[in-house]
């Protein structure tokens, strides 16, 4: 047993800290259910089903119907599993299938009403450094290691010493669309292998420098397939579930020996295994010859896990028992990077939480952090050009690596910047929900009242929410010392009332 893991508990018996993550890989859909207490990792419950979601997008980048209505059944039972858990209990995260999927948003909307819970799709340098989370809690080490995770459509490489990540980069490559291309029908050849890997060896080229052997002192494979090819490889006698070049090629003549998946027959295989083991095979062999892995070793834990971790994570730093989570981390470093004015962002935040507190007292944590991180970095467009700014912010904050954050969360955030000045129609989509529509009204509001960069004074105005009516208060005395900041909060009030969900009144304060 890896230190910092205790065994399972009974299955059905939920501890008051119990959390859950939803894994919904191109392959498989997985459900564990944990608890960390002392830096110690308990599972209570593990659920898997191999549904084939990354073999259901066709030739045009669409979800069949008949995948999503795979993944929509096996959601439907995790949510039965998922019954009395809070919100805040559940992270469901979708990797490499959603993130092509042309029509992914529809089949989102379907599996959040399956599940009961929201789904977030996470891009591929986010799912490696959950990865390594879970891979560096499960089987603690001091030493430099590369953890290697296949997927159906995707393969995670990540270098890291303890349980820190210092590079991680996904590859547009899996056992699935490997398997599916190379070996299609289920016909294994050695002229299908050859293929594969070179397919395989033209991804991971680019990784060839940042990831060399010089990098790294233990090789850890992670999650399915490297699981699935230790056991075969220890049941037949092969090795001690170390995964070697002379055992990847032992595995792949018996494949050209059975001449077909369906009639590969190995110890220790589980037949949902069989139709995308030549795939992972050429991937792993690929990565062994082109990294020099003399030795992968099977690792405990997996992106599941440091799903997990990372929820428990984040809700020690809502509990300011911790200073914060990877999201704030982020977030400093961008205003870093793009060089933000962080005292404007801080006197823009006091103002348009000091706003968002008083209209919406029972607001969720989380949409009061969203904003507080929209003002933090409303203005990194700057960096780009002034000339609109918030255009230049908004696409930087939609498609900037965040390590914490998911595409949507990004997308959301990006939008709520994209709304911080000029017209509404822009982003009227949006603004359909009210949530989204107070946390904007909150943001233009603080860029109108921080505008010329002096001292916050967030109690010079005041918001307050009766249903979709939004009352604007401000001190008489305030409001004589600085006119013309009235005059833009009137302009609001007036841009609301012609083409905004809510309607902005204003008034000076009894």
């Amino acid at each position: 047993m890896a230190a910092g893991y205790d065994q399972p508990m009974n299955p059905r018996s939920n501890p008051p800290r119990a959390l859950a993550a939803i894994d919904m890989g191109s392959n498989s859909f997985r459900l564990e259910i944990g608890q960390v207490h002392q830096d110690r990792y308990r599972r209570v419950d593990y659920l898997k089903e191999t549904v084939r979601l990354g073999a259901g997008l066709d030739a045009n980048g669409m979800l069949t119907e008949e995948a999503a209505q795979r993944g929509l059944a096996c959601l439907r039972q995790f949510s039965a599993r998922l019954a009395g858990f809070e919100p805040g209990q559940v992270r469901a995260v979708a990797t490499q299938t959603l993130r092509e999927a042309r029509n992914r948003n529809a089949f989102l909307l379907r599996a959040q009403e399956a599940l009961g819970f929201p789904i977030e799709v996470i891009s591929g340098r986010e799912e490696a450094r959950l990865i390594y989370a879970g891979v560096a809690h499960m089987q603690p080490g001091s030493e430099e290691r590369l953890v290697v995770d296949i997927g159906g459509r995707s393969t995670e490489l990540i270098l890291g010493q303890g349980k820190l990540p210092r590079v991680a980069e996904s590859f547009g490559v899996g056992c699935v669309s490997l398997s599916l291309r190379f070996f299609e029908g289920g016909a294994i050849t050695e002229a299908g292998f050859r293929a594969a890997q070179v397919a395989a060896g033209a991804e991971f080229e680019e990784g060839l420098q940042s990831f060399g052997r010089e990098h790294w002192r233990l090789a850890l494979g992670s999650s399915g397939t490297a699981g699935a090819v230790s056991q075969l490889l220890q049941a037949s006698g092969v090795s001690d579930g170390r995964i070697t070049p002379q055992g990847l090629r032992w595995a792949m003549q018996r494949c050209l020996e059975a001449g077909q998946t369906e009639r590969i027959a190995l110890p220790g295989l589980k037949p949902e295994r069989r139709a995308v083991l030549p795939g992972g095979l050429a991937i792993l062999y690929t990565l062994a010859a082109h990294f020099d892995i003399a030795e992968l070793w099977p690792a405990k834990g997996a992106l599941r896990q440091g799903v997990i971790i990372d929820l428990h994570e984040r809700r020690l730093a809502l509990q300011h028992r911790r200073p914060g989570d990877m999201r704030d981390t982020s977030v400093a470093e961008l205003q870093r990077r793009f060089a933000v004015d962080t005292a404007q962002a801080e006197r823009v935040a006091t103002v348009a939480l000091a706003l968002f507190d008083s209209a919406l007292p029972d607001a969720e944590a989380d949409n009061r952090r969203e904003l507080a991180w929209a003002c933090a970095l409303h203005e990194i467009g700057q960096m780009v050009s002034h000339h609109d700014h918030h255009r230049h912010s908004a696409y930087l904050l939609t498609h900037v690596d965040a390590p914490g954050f998911s595409q949507s969360q990004q997308r959301r955030i990006g939008e709520l910047v994209l709304g911080q000045r000029g017209g509404l129609r822009k982003i009227e989509p949006q603004l359909s929900s009210e949530t989204f529509a107070w946390q904007v009204l909150c943001l233009r509001l603080a860029a109108i009242k921080c505008h010329a960069r002096g001292e916050a004074d967030a109690g010079a105005i005041s918001l307050r929410c009766r249903g979709r009516e939004a009352q604007l208060a401000w001190r008489p005395a305030w409001a004589e010392r600085n006119p013309r900041t009235l005059y833009l909060l009137q302009e609001e009030a007036a841009a609301w009332l012609r083409s905004g969900p809510l309607r902005l009144l204003t008034a000076a304060a009894a």
